[in-house]
């Protein structure tokens, strides 16, 4: 059996060599952009018939099929501190404004956290007069803390 990285690779590999984008293949699959986009890399268990559709429309084999059904372990970094730049960004702007994050979750909503569980992601595209601006929606359900 292959790995969820290694499979991620396959679904790479297939992408390039069928021409086809990240919404394609959401579209196909009748799935959110990136949840899809991050189950085919390996980061989400693809139910059943998810995973041999995408499996069949990217010319991939039961292997590929059954590494995307597999539970994975999440996380994709390889490094504490990535080195890629968009990648690095992100963790920049952690660095930056996790605290003030932080701290207007608890004063918002009161001692909690928002899920990376129950989770929504959009990237967006955005005109702006002083250079085109992306936009990440992050969007987390509220989890209180229970205690006792």
């Amino acid at each position: 059996m292959i790995t969820k990285l290694e499979a991620g690779e396959a679904v790479l590999e297939a992408k390039a060599r069928l021409g086809l984008t990240w919404a394609q293949l959401a579209e196909t699959l009748d799935a959110p952009l990136a949840w899809v986009t991050s189950a085919l890399l390996g980061q989400h268990p693809m139910p059943t018939p998810v995973a041999a559709k995408a499996a069949r429309v990217l010319e991939l084999d039961s292997e590929v099929e059954a590494a995307l059904r597999a539970q994975p372990s999440r996380g994709a970094l390889e490094e504490i501190v990535p080195t890629d730049p968009t990648i690095y960004r992100f963790y920049e702007v952690l660095q930056v404004y996790g605290p003030t994050i932080k701290e207007l979750i608890h004063e918002r909503f009161g001692d909690g956290i928002m899920s990376a569980i129950n989770f929504k992601l959009d990237v967006g595209r955005r005109e702006d007069p002083g250079g085109e601006r992306v936009v990440v929606t992050l969007d987390g359900k509220f989890l209180k803390y229970q205690w006792g």
